[in-house]
């Protein structure tokens, strides 16, 4: 599914919502609301899933694969003005099964797992802070820590992942006002999150998770 696609899908049953809420809260306006927005969301995982070729071990390039999931999200974001509020992203760690889809042992290898946890801090511009639709875009930063690795090849040994990874994240998405403090929102970020796979002390490969995070949810204003 294209990322077109997907928003279109997150989109269409949140703007058909607002269509019809619309007439009870267009006179509301973010005087009324103080400048805590916290919001409750679920969030699909969809993995870039590049990597780095091991020629040792006939794995080709991006043949290191992590599964994609569905997670929950928590966001809390501050409004210092009506336009400007920072974000902070927030969830549980989550583990993540590792396959490798081709290697010297053949066919797809599920290798093992990870866990991470991967807050976010974002600075970002909403648009129309007054008006039943709101969009909004945003960037900052994100930190992930590594943790839980249990990773083993077979007839190789096992392998570790860098502990932290610290990316840059971006994105946008719309808040639609379903009644005085409550909000409908769809999300939609892109994150970077990169490790170094070791063998022992030895580096031989890299891999680049880098998520597209396409998230659903509910918001509470006060």
């Amino acid at each position: 599914m294209t990322l077109l696609s997907r928003l279109f899908h997150l989109a269409t049953p949140a703007a058909l919502i607002a269509a019809l809420l619309a007439p009870s809260v267009q006179a509301q306006t973010t005087d009324t609301q103080g400048p805590w927005l916290v919001r409750l969301r679920a969030v699909r995982l969809d993995m870039a899933d590049k990597s780095a070729a091991i020629p040792s071990l006939a794995v080709p390039a991006n043949a290191i694969t992590v599964n994609d999931k569905t997670i929950p999200e928590v966001d809390v974001s501050y409004f210092f003005t009506p336009n400007i509020a920072a974000e902070l992203v927030l969830t549980v760690p989550q583990k993540q099964r590792v396959t490798v889809q081709q290697s010297a042992l053949g066919g797809p290898t599920d290798i093992g797992s990870f866990k991470h946890l991967p807050p976010t801090l974002m600075l970002q511009y909403h648009f129309r802070p007054d008006a039943t639709v709101r969009p909004y875009v945003g960037a900052g930063i994100n930190y992930t820590r590594l943790s839980g690795v249990n990773l083993y090849v077979p007839t190789v040994g096992r392998l570790d992942l860098d502990r932290n990874s610290w990316g840059l994240a971006v994105g946008g998405g719309v808040d639609i006002a379903l009644a005085r403090n409550w909000f409908l929102n769809v999300d939609v970020k892109k994150v970077q999150i990169r490790a170094d796979v070791k063998l022992g002390a030895q580096k031989v490969s890299q891999v680049k998770v880098d998520p597209w995070l396409f998230g659903v949810g509910v918001g509470y204003r006060f």
